[in-house]
């Protein structure tokens, strides 16, 4: 039974989406015919399903709600229309959305983070697990050979293999910290060991950390099937039990789940185990100082549902931790958002393609339009610009930096 909070609550919700139509490139449909919003054909359109259900999600809990509501069913897409490409429009303009007098409300709105996502070592455990454990073989059905789960670096967009361009990212990584025969490198998150195995097949000797059970079994099958073992080993650790030193120290989109109060700990710890004249390369989801200090207290959908205890960093925040924690300076970088933008489209194709492959494995279809909106969101986020992603070359002051040209 709807309480008359609700009903104020979901009329302010419809005043809030009229208004999001007049700022977006999006037409709104309605089951009794009406539609607001741009005209020109080609306009991505959303078919509200369930209007009054829909408002009452976004006046209950306008955060998780637009995200709640596509899994419900309360609204799709239009039939010539694909799922990232109308959510990009809402990312392009997400600071300005909503209107200026309902944005001063954030922080009645904002719910804090629960405390069981606190990254200590415990939480970080936990938080890993929640998604990275689901299935091996559920990853397997969307990624490409490498089982890697990051941005790709594309040399062509409409050509080019996610394979190959998953290979080129690794690359880009390994030679932005000089990685070679005998260089001893330490990996701050194994993922499926692609990073590990590219490093060993450099002559490398890598020791990978990781939380994840399922990715250190796989990755280290797969080091020992190449024959590698001698060179690369998949241990679960906690970054910050990591010992020894190291010539170059790797990690790739780990700092996301590592969280705001723990990025002291995490450069700390890189800083204090990096030999003399060694390198750091880290890939990175970034987004605006301005938003990450607008959203860092804040409870999200995609910490919800996908990743419990992430935070995406800006960059100067992370200028700012190594400045004040460590003697580590940033001195080369190359931007890869449009390359994320086409491995999260390509990901979400091969997903939906494969999902009656998929869902024997004991995926329900609110599992299927979770992980739909999940990727598609995220292609939206970085196909607008609202996220990006860098490869950040990191050494002590007085290295040598390398000079490239920045990739688009």
């Amino acid at each position: 039974m709807s309480t008359m909070y609700d009903v104020v609550a979901a009329k302010l919700a419809s005043g809030i989406v009229r208004a999001a139509a007049k700022r977006v490139e999006v037409r709104f449909t309605f089951p009794d015919g009406a539609a607001w919003g741009p005209t020109t054909p080609g306009t991505p359109e959303l078919k509200v399903v369930n209007p009054t259900q829909f408002y009452r999600r976004l006046g209950r809990e306008a955060k998780m709600a637009f995200g709640e509501a596509y899994v419900a069913g309360d609204w799709t897409t239009g039939p010539d229309t694909d799922l990232a490409e109308l959510l990009t429009p809402f990312a392009a303009r997400l600071a300005t959305l909503i209107p200026a007098p309902l944005r001063k409300m954030r922080r009645v709105i904002d719910r804090r983070l629960p405390h069981h996502t606190t990254n200590t070592r415990d939480g970080a455990r936990t938080n890993i697990e929640s998604h990275y454990d689901m299935s091996n073989d559920l990853f397997a059905m969307f990624l490409d050979e490498t089982m890697t789960y990051s941005a790709a670096w594309f040399e062509d967009f409409e050509s080019e293999s996610l394979e190959s361009a998953q290979e080129r990212k690794l690359d880009g990584i390994l030679d932005y910290a000089q990685v070679g025969a005998g260089t001893r490198v330490l990996e701050i998150g194994s993922g499926w060991g692609s990073l590990a195995i590219r490093a060993a097949q450099r002559g490398a000797h890598v020791t990978s950390v990781t939380l994840s059970q399922e990715q250190a079994e796989l990755a280290n099958e797969r080091i020992k099937t190449l024959r590698l073992d001698d060179l690369a080993q998949i241990r679960i650790a906690d970054y910050r039990d990591v010992v020894g030193e190291f010539d170059a120290i790797v990690s790739i989109e780990m700092i996301e789940a590592v969280g705001e109060e723990f990025w002291p700990s995490y450069f700390s710890t890189i800083d204090a185990h990096l030999a003399p004249g060694g390198r750091v390369a880290i890939q990175a989801i970034l987004m605006s100082h301005e938003r990450m200090l607008e959203t860092r207290n804040s409870y999200g959908w995609i910490q919800k549902y996908i990743f419990p205890g992430g935070l995406i960093p800006s960059m100067q925040a992370i200028e700012g931790v190594c400045a004040e924690h460590t003697a580590l300076r940033v001195t080369d970088r190359r931007g890869l958002g449009l390359h994320y933008a086409e491995t999260l489209h390509r990901w979400r194709d091969t997903f939906n393609a494969n999902w009656e492959r998929i869902r024997p494995m004991g995926f329900d279809e609110d599992f299927r339009r979770i992980w739909e909106f999940y990727l598609a969101y995220c292609e939206a986020g970085f196909a607008s610009g609202y996220l990006g992603v860098d490869q950040i070359r990191l050494t002590r002051a007085g290295t040598p930096s390398l000079t490239e040209a920045p990739v688009s």
